[in-house]
C-alpha cells in the first residue's frame, strides 16, 4: 500500500507574548518558514508546543491558526490530548480534528498509566477508534512524563487495520526500528524517526522520514538528508553525523533556545515559555546558538542550499 505521509517534519514550538498568550503572529511566520525550509509537514500542538501547559482552547486555536496560515500546502497534524480521564481525552481528539488538522495524533502514554498493562492500553485505543471512527490517526510516542513503547502486536494490528497512518518514533534504537519496518511490512503507515542519531539508519531500513525538535532549527539541512540519502550515501553520513553533533542543542534549555534561534533568522517572537525560565538561556547557551547558525550557513553552502 501506497504511504501518504512522508519526508521531515518540525514539531512546532509555541509561540508567546511575553504577557504569556499566544502569539499568532509569530505562529504565522513560523509556519511560513518552514514550508520555505522545505518541510513536508508540521506536527502542532505536540511536546514541543508544550501542550501540557495548554488550556484546551489554546490548542485547538493554535491547531486552527496553522492550518489557516498555511493553506493548503502542506500536511498539518496535532495532538493536544493531554486529559487523565479516558473520556475527556476522547472529546479533546474529537475536537481537535473538527480544526481542519489532516490527522490527530494520539499519544501512547495518555492511553493508560505507566503501571497498566497493554490489555488497558489496547482497550482505550480501541474505544477512541470506535468512538471517533472518521478521524485519521497517528500515534506519538511521547517521553513524557513517561515513556510507553509500542508493542509489535499492536503497532501490526494498527497496521493492517488502517487505524494509524503514521507512527512518530522515540524509541532510539536500531533494533526497534529495523523491527518495525517488518511489522508494517505492506501496510500504509508510516514510520517516522523522532532520533536524529539513528535517522539515517532507519531511513535505510525503510522509514518514511524524520519528525522532530531540532526540525525547529534546519528543518532545510534534514530535507537534504531524505532526499539524498541513497544518492549520495558517503556525503549523507557525513550530513548524519553534523546532524547528531548539532541535536545535543536539544538538550540545552530547549525550547527556549529554539525561540533564540527564531530571533536570529527572521522570525520575531519572545523568549517567554511555560515549561522552562527563559533565565537557563545564560550567556554560553546563547553563544552556542550563534555559532549553530554559522555552522549551518556554512554546511548549507556546501549542500547548495539556500542560506
Amino acid at each position: 500500500m501506497k504511504k501518504t505521509y512522508s519526508g521531515c517534519w518540525p514539531t512546532m514550538i509555541t509561540p508567546f507574548t511575553d504577557d504569556d498568550k499566544v502569539d499568532f503572529k509569530a505562529i504565522r511566520k513560523l509556519v511560513d518558514w518552514y514550508v520555505d525550509r522545505g518541510a513536508d509537514g508540521i506536527f502542532s500542538v505536540c511536546q514541543s508546543s508544550e501542550m501540557f501547559y495548554l488550556t484546551l482552547q489554546e490548542k485547538l486555536d493554535i491547531a486552527k491558526a496553522v492550518v489557516d496560515a498555511n493553506q493548503g500546502r502542506i500536511r498539518i497534524i496535532a495532538s493536544g490530548h493531554t486529559a487523565d480521564d479516558h473520556q475527556q481525552q476522547i472529546d479533546e481528539l474529537g475536537a481537535m480534528a473538527r480544526t481542519g488538522v489532516d490527522a490527530v495524533v494520539l499519544v501512547s502514554n495518555r492511553m493508560a498509566r505507566k503501571e497498566d498493562g497493554s490489555d488497558v492500553f489496547d482497550k482505550n485505543a480501541d474505544d477512541i477508534f470506535r468512538q471517533l471512527p472518521d478521524v485519521t490517526f497517528g500515534l506519538y510516542e511521547c517521553p513524557f512524563p513517561y515513556l510507553r513503547l509500542l508493542t509489535d502486536e499492536f503497532l501490526g494490528s494498527c497496521a493492517r487495520s488502517g487505524k494509524l497512518v503514521f507512527l512518530k518514533d522515540v524509541s532510539c534504537s536500531k533494533e526497534i526500528e529495523k523491527r518495525r519496518v517488518q511489522v508494517v511490512n505492506g501496510t500504509g503507515l508510516s514510520l517516522f524517526c523522532a532520533n536524529t542519531a539513528t535517522l539515517l539508519d532507519a531511513l535505510q531500513y525503510g522509514y518514511s522520514g524524520y519528525n522532530g525538535v531540532m526540525g525547529n532549527f534546519h528543518i532545510d539541512i534534514y530535507k537534504w538528508l531524505y532526499e539524498n540519502f541513497k544518492l549520495h550515501p558517503e556525503k549523507a553520513r557525513y550530513v548524519m553525523d553534523w546532524l547528531t553533533m548539532a541535536a545535543v542543542t536539544e538538550a540545552r534549555c530547549y525550547p527556549v533556545n529554539a525561540k533564540y534561534h527564531c530571533q536570529l533568522t527572521g522570525i520575531p517572537m519572545s523568549l517567554h515559555t511555560r515549561s522552562k525560565d527563559v533565565s537557563l538561556l545564560n550567556e554560553n547557551c546563547r553563544m552556542e546558538i550563534e555559532s549553530l547558525i554559522r555552522l549551518e550557513t556554512r554546511i548549507r553552502t556546501e549542500l547548495g542550499l539556500k542560506a
